[in-house]
């Protein structure tokens, strides 16, 4: 059920992440606010994230996976690397594996606590919330942005 929908937005996640110029990696809108190298870097680990909800109980998210990422051409490689193993792992996951509860934590305290199906689709969605983030930073950046569910304003066809 999830395959489809995760293969769906990892190709419109792979054309916005191919935008990200290089010499920005490290421009945030706000100090409150990620730099591009932390936001599309979490955006291209996510897909992992399926491996991690299949394959372990839960994650201490305390714990910094601050990817290293310094270009475009890494952050590339890296979203197929990370794409590529939770699609595998989804692939070969069965009804049953997708039940188990799966648990988040903060410094050993529970965040939360869901079916790993449940937790899948959080993964999904993540990718989705933050990929739009990204189109607002890059907007803010004058960076023309790839269409998501069809043309952007950028692409001439709207």
């Amino acid at each position: 059920m999830f395959l489809n929908q995760l293969e769906e937005e990892s190709a419109t996640t792979r054309k916005m992440l191919s935008v990200v110029p290089d010499n920005k990696f490290d421009w945030q809108p706000h100090p409150k606010s990620m730099t591009i190298r932390r936001l599309a870097g979490h955006i291209a680990e996510i897909p992992g994230w399926i491996t991690i909800a299949l394959e372990t109980e839960g994650l201490d998210v305390s714990i910094p996976s601050d990817p290293d990422v310094n270009n475009r051409a890494e952050l590339l490689d890296y979203f197929d690397k990370e794409f590529s193993k939770g699609r595998a792992s989804l692939q070969n996951a069965t009804d049953e594996d997708l039940k188990p509860n799966w648990t988040m934590s903060y410094k050993g305290h529970v965040v939360s606590v869901h079916p790993k199906e449940d937790v899948i689709r959080m993964c999904i969605n993540q990718i989705i919330h933050h990929r739009a983030q990204l189109g607002v930073f890059l907007r803010l950046l004058d960076v023309p942005i790839p269409g998501s569910y069809g043309p952007s304003a950028d692409e001439g066809r709207m």
